[in-house]
């Protein structure tokens, strides 16, 4: 039963709570046992405060045995990302050059929406160095693994997130987006994760790497991730970059389908190579669309070029932020993040400038692009989950993350919201997910098409039984 209580979605358990069915003691106990088990293994929380958790959940219980629970996710276990400030725990952000000793009394406004709303906060999860990479291990952390096959990655950086998820480690957790940092894991791990339109979750600190970072949702439904971005999405004033606050409850209509919509499919978007069994997948996956009452047609944006857009955003970034620490602290710090500093160090500040004047024409493009498309379908990542401790696959000629991930930074550069969702197993057992993009601001139509889809391809979640003891 602590398994099945483990595996239940965020609305589940508030349909239960509502009926008395369940507590938020008995469910925070469950989850907690299952981190028990399986975080050993997998290495997704970094940080874990069972004693917090459960109080937090006796005064939930509490909340709903007087018929008032607070807000929308109260008894709700979350975690969260090890990016992000949470009150009362250091957040190291992968880093040994992170020092602990300091004042920790500032909740990051993802953070503060969750308290706000009763949800029971069980700790941190892991990320690379300062997430600057699509895999997830750190000099502070090691190596998370993935737990369809513990010797594969779950990507990253949001990694620790995804492989908490899809072992039952809590139903809801925040995680960041720069390149790909929520769709990558949750496309390895047979996850649900939305990356919102730019400045739809407030965030403070801001990313050191610009507005390139998003915050945003990952679960294991749908309707879950509805439920968490109404909360994230609430005004926060530290945020220079917000957007105005429009308390979209992004409940609301996501059963509607998506008969009538118009859906561009780009299976490589620009000629990317793809595994053969991830296209084969999601092709299947992209032309069911067609089903669901949608018309599909072969088309996609001109992005030709993002990838030097993005690496000179995003290294700058990099060498920005190594300007804060001294040269002990560089020295403990993650060598490829080292590199990618000193290659972002190298540009200039006009080579800069005409990224970000690219960047904008992009933009521009994608604007255009959904003038005539609703929706565009790719897929999320070229390949399945390869060996975890590697940022790129071994033998694949590969040098640096964004090699393999063309798919997912575009829309980083664009502030599109973008969603990566299951779409089947490969024949070695792994994941493969679809991508969904959306025009900016159109995150309830992006969400709207994901639960179509789901309804109509449920997906399913490791058996950890079998995973952990291979």
């Amino acid at each position: 039963m602590g398994t099945e209580i483990a595996m239940m979605t965020a609305n589940a358990l508030l349909a239960a709570y509502r009926s008395a069915e369940l507590s938020p003691v008995e469910v925070t106990e469950a989850v907690l046992e299952r981190i028990e088990t399986a975080n050993p293994a997998l290495n997704a929380f970094n940080l874990i405060d069972a004693e917090g958790a459960l109080t937090a959940a006796r005064e939930s219980e509490e909340r709903w045995r007087l018929g008032a629970p607070r807000g929308r996710l109260d008894g709700c276990p979350a975690s969260v990302k090890d990016i992000l400030l949470t009150q009362g725990w250091p957040t190291l952000r992968g880093s040994k050059a992170t020092d602990p000793a300091q004042d920790w009394s500032e909740d990051a406004p993802a953070v503060a929406r969750l308290r706000e709303h009763g949800a029971v906060i069980l700790g941190k999860t892991t990320t690379p160095e300062f997430g600057w990479k699509g895999v997830t291990d750190s000099p502070v952390t090691g190596i998370t693994r993935n737990p369809w096959n513990p010797d594969k990655t779950p990507g990253g950086s949001s990694g620790g997130a995804a492989a908490a998820l899809a072992a039952g480690m809590g139903p809801l957790a925040l995680g960041t987006d720069g390149g790909g940092s929520i769709r990558i894991p949750a496309a390895f791990t047979g996850t649900y994760g939305i990356k919102p339109s730019f400045g739809r979750v407030p965030a403070y600190p801001l990313s050191p790497f610009g507005t390139v970072s998003h915050v945003g949702p990952m679960t294991r439904s749908v309707d879950d991730a509805a439920l968490l971005l109404s909360v994230l999405a609430e005004p926060d004033p530290r945020d220079a970059y917000s957007l105005p606050y429009d308390a979209t409850d992004y409940m609301n209509g996501l059963n509607d389908g998506i008969e009538g919509l118009k859906v561009a499919y780009a299976p490589s978007l620009g000629g990317h190579a793809v595994d053969a069994e991830v296209a084969a997948l999601v092709a299947k996956a992209a032309w069911s669309f067609a089903e669901l009452g949608a018309e599909v047609e072969l088309a996609e944006p001109d992005f030709s070029g993002a990838d030097a857009v993005f690496r000179c955003l995003w290294y700058a970034g990099a060498a920005n932020l190594m300007r804060r620490f001294d040269a002990t602290a560089q020295a403990q710090m993650d060598p490829g993040f080292r590199e990618i500093a000193e290659e972002g160090a190298r540009y200039s500040l006009l080579d800069y400038l005409e990224a970000v004047a690219r960047r904008e024409a992009f933009i521009v493009a994608a604007n255009r692009f959904h003038g005539d498309y609703d929706l565009l379908l790719t897929p999320a990542l070229p390949l399945p989950a390869f060996e975890a401790g590697l940022e790129v696959p071994a033998d694949s000629g590969m040098t640096r993350w964004p090699d393999w991930t063309p798919f997912s930074y575009p829309f980083n550069l664009t502030q599109q919201p973008a969603a990566a969702l299951p779409c089947g197993l490969t024949t070695q057992g792994l994941p493969v997910a679809l991508q969904i993009v959306g025009p900016r601001y159109a995150d309830a139509l992006v969400l709207r098409a994901s639960r179509a889809f789901e309804a109509a391809h449920p997906w399913r979640f490791p058996d950890l039984g079998q995973t952990l003891t291979a």
